[in-house]
């Protein structure tokens, strides 16, 4: 039989102790051996020292020499991480009160690199903007993925804004809004985010307004936001 790639397993025991530790199987101050974990996971001592070193750079445990690795609090967990994220929201049992967090850093955030999106001008960043808009528009006709085609428009903007530190937040705003632009789509009944509403952006930005994009931006985003302050629906196959 086929031995799974080294590489591979890495990922799959460091994905399976995060979501462990995330879900609270493992509370704060736990502390496992990599002798136990390699008979637990019946894997390598190298595989395993690789997959606690991952966890390790993302907040979920610290190593010491002589006692082991130490589960830490969640204020340690790095949740700009798009692992730790998606774990948080996928195995937790309430994810609307992070969600709204997440709403909030959003209105840090994205308005002012929607502005400076438009004060750069960087015409080739702008096009891929258009391009997520034409994504969005054909996905009303069922011609395309609406939430990818929602996600890679915001995403464009981050780009588009030309801070690199935007930029680098592009992977943690990509797993996050795959699910609350899921959760306040249902909670207004519809399907599909508002094209319309995201053209003003890609107009502003394109015509190089910055103050009209910002402000356009930050309605879209509270719009979502005061949806979640109403009913929440079930968040169950989400």
């Amino acid at each position: 039989m086929a031995r799974t790639p080294r590489g591979n397993l890495t990922d799959h025991v460091a994905t399976s102790l995060g979501r462990s530790i995330v879900s609270g199987e493992y509370e704060p101050g736990s502390v496992f051996q990599i002798n136990d974990l390699c008979r637990s996971f019946d894997a390598s001592r190298t595989v395993m020292r690789e997959a606690v070193k991952a966890l390790t750079a993302k907040g979920l445990v610290t190593s010491r020499a002589s006692v082991g690795s130490i589960v830490q609090k969640e204020e340690s967990w790095n949740l700009s991480d798009p692992d730790v994220l998606d774990w948080f929201l996928h195995v937790k049992g309430n994810t609307v009160p992070l969600i709204r967090e997440f709403m909030e850093f959003r209105l840090a955030i994205e308005p002012m690199a929607a502005m400076l999106a438009a004060e750069l001008g960087d015409q080739a960043a702008i096009a891929k903007i258009d391009m997520a808009l034409d994504r969005m528009k054909a996905a009303k006709n069922g011609e395309d993925d609406s939430l990818a085609a929602d996600i890679e428009f915001h995403v464009a903007i981050l780009h588009a804004s030309g801070n690199r530190f935007y930029v680098n937040m592009r992977h943690t705003v990509d797993v996050a809004l795959n699910i609350s632009i899921r959760v306040t789509n249902r909670s207004k009944g519809v399907a599909l985010a508002s094209v319309a509403d995201h053209a003003k952006i890609a107009d502003a930005i394109r015509e190089g307004d910055g103050e009209a994009a910002k402000a356009y931006m930050t309605n879209l985003i509270m719009e979502a936001q005061q949806l979640l302050q109403g009913k929440i629906p079930a968040l169950e196959n989400i």
